[in-house]
């Protein structure tokens, strides 16, 4: 078969079609960065404490009746119990005074019988305010976003498998409308349990359109347009909606607002299937050489230039011997079917359940970095922005394997720093966190587009979307990471770091690919650089004429 690039360098690489596919599915990723995270600001916890019902007490008294805690140093007012009210209206009614006649520590507490008064300062609703999430209940905060990237883990395993089958573009509008309409319907959400079964259905839509739209473009565009659009392009645009996101939560206040103003601009995107084609190259994987050469055609026509009379005269001509496997439905199960695929295959989902867990993780936590949460959720998106920079100059320049390895263990080494900071110097813990966070999205950004460049047209989006799914798993529990630091303050940072570096020791072990064309088939992945171990040399078996062929 050969080189899709080559074929169809006639149409250049930055030509009208490229410029206008390029910019719409760059902005289809908006609402990936502003939706993804708003859990952030739907799901924050105010400040609270026991509601005291309208008594006839005495104002030190009400002052008093909410016990007093030292949490982290400092002291607070209880969340979850109060000084029993029949024994307070009694003292109070005697005329004693609090702190002076009698020692508060010796009265007995109960629990928030009355409900909760949630502050407003922060946060006019969420829903754990709307819902009461505190207390014996607090467990539903976390488990909401985990349900909610449970929902992200089965649409990404399943969407890859879709768009290999049924095609990119079906694949990602329909992932697009899932997002979009039951991100709307959780507005109306009756109780915490409704809310929850939403999330997950909105989940099935969420980063699947984005990880569809990654593919897409991938196949679409050749040569430093591919490199820019998978490193920079989408992901700048995706962390441009992670930017907006605070000032949005900001201006709102709201959840329900919030989800309204996440859910309603993806109606702007229905009348991008009449500009956005679907991939050629998959078209061709599945023997379907008249639609791709329609779609390139169109592209010449836009780009002005003269295509061929017969643009895929070699695929026609390769057409009868690769029949077989062009019909065949690629599986899940091709990706361990050989020990070439299947060892790729297991490292990638260790790669991407580390980054994409530590990536989460530290965005979740990036409220908690200050005292405002919405200058630190903005920071937070701000330090992806050099993240990208550098995965695009990386991706362009230098080998995917030692790159790669290195912000593995910058990330995890930055983690592991945190620790030997003294409490006084807040602002080198936060600086190494962030630090953390730009490694964690450098690496996971590359390594979509090393997965890319790796797998098979045949099994690029099952690929994509499997190995995915393993991060998705790393997703679902990241919202409970940072609860462990009741046990001890540091072990989330200690985890996170331990997964880097050695996610750094096992990149060691992947084929490189810089420099190499996108295979279009299973036999030209397996004649790639077998894997080994770096301090073991072999000698390199010649390649089939063919494949050679390609490679020129």
């Amino acid at each position: 078969m050969n080189d899709y690039d080559e074929t169809t360098a006639f149409l250049g690489d930055w030509g009208r079609f490229q410029q206008i596919v390029f910019f719409l599915l760059c902005v289809s990723t908006i609402p990936n960065g502003t939706g993804v995270l708003s859990i952030i600001f739907v799901a924050a916890i105010p400040s609270h404490h026991c509601m005291i019902p309208d008594l006839n007490l005495t104002q030190e008294w009400r002052n008093a009746v909410i016990p007093v805690t030292v949490v982290d140093g400092k002291e607070e007012l209880s969340k979850c119990s109060r000084y029993k009210l029949d024994v307070v209206r009694n003292l109070s009614a005697q005329g004693l005074i609090p702190g002076r006649d009698l020692n508060l520590t010796d009265l007995e507490q109960e629990s928030c019988l009355d409900g909760w008064s949630y502050s407003k300062d922060l946060y006019q609703s969420t829903i754990v305010s709307e819902f009461d999430l505190v207390c014996s209940e607090q467990w539903k905060q976390p488990f909401t976003s985990t349900v909610y990237f449970l929902g992200v883990l089965v649409g990404s395993f399943f969407s890859g498998q879709l768009a290999d089958r049924y095609g990119r573009k079906p694949v990602f509008f329909i992932t697009v409308a899932a997002q979009m309409i039951f991100t709307f319907l959780q507005v109306f959400s009756p109780s915490w349990t409704v809310f929850i079964i939403l999330s997950f259905f909105s989940g099935l839509g969420q980063i699947s359109n984005y990880i569809s739209a990654l593919v897409l473009g991938a196949e679409i565009f050749t040569g430093h347009v591919r490199v820019l659009y998978t490193s920079l392009g989408v992901c700048l645009f995706y962390a441009l909606g992670y930017m907006i996101l605070p000032l949005i939560a900001y201006l709102l206040r709201d959840w329900k607002s919030l989800m309204l103003a996440v859910a309603l601009p993806c109606l702007l995107y229905i009348p991008l299937w009449w500009f956005i084609p679907e991939s050629s190259r998959w078209l061709l994987s599945q023997g379907r050489v008249e639609e791709a050469e329609a779609i390139v055609r169109d592209a010449a026509k836009q780009n002005k230039v003269k295509a061929p009379q017969v643009i895929f005269k070699r695929f026609d001509a390769d057409e009868k011997k690769t029949r077989s496997e062009k019909e065949e439905h690629h599986t899940v199960f091709d990706l361990i079917r050989t020990s070439n695929i299947r060892l790729t295959t297991i490292i990638f989902s260790i790669l991407f359940f580390t980054f994409v867990t530590g990536y989460y993780g530290l965005s979740l936590n990036s409220a908690q970095l200050s005292a405002d949460p919405y200058i630190s959720c903005f920071i937070s998106g701000a330090v992806e922005l050099p993240g990208y920079i550098s995965c695009w100059l990386a991706l362009r320049y230098l080998p995917r394997r030692p790159f790669l390895s290195f912000t593995a263990l910058l990330g995890g080494v930055s983690l592991f720093f945190i620790q030997l900071v003294p409490p006084t110097l807040s602002e080198v813990s936060v600086t190494l966190e962030m630090l953390g966070k730009y490694a964690f999205t450098t690496s996971s950004t590359l390594l979509y587009t090393y997965v890319a460049e790796l797998y098979p047209t045949v099994l690029r989006s099952t690929a994509s979307g499997t190995c995915g799914t393993f991060s998705r798993f790393g997703i679902c529990i990241s919202p409970f990471l940072f609860q462990l630091r009741v046990y001890f303050k540091y072990l989330p940072y200690i985890i996170l770091g331990s997964l880097a570096v050695v996610s750094a020791f096992a990149i060691v072990f992947l084929p490189e690919s810089f420099g190499k064309p996108m295979p279009e088939t299973i036999d030209q992945m397996h004649k790639r650089e077998r894997l080994k171990f770096p301090c073991i040399t072999r000698k390199a078996k010649p390649e089939p004429a063919m494949f050679l062929e390609s490679q020129l």
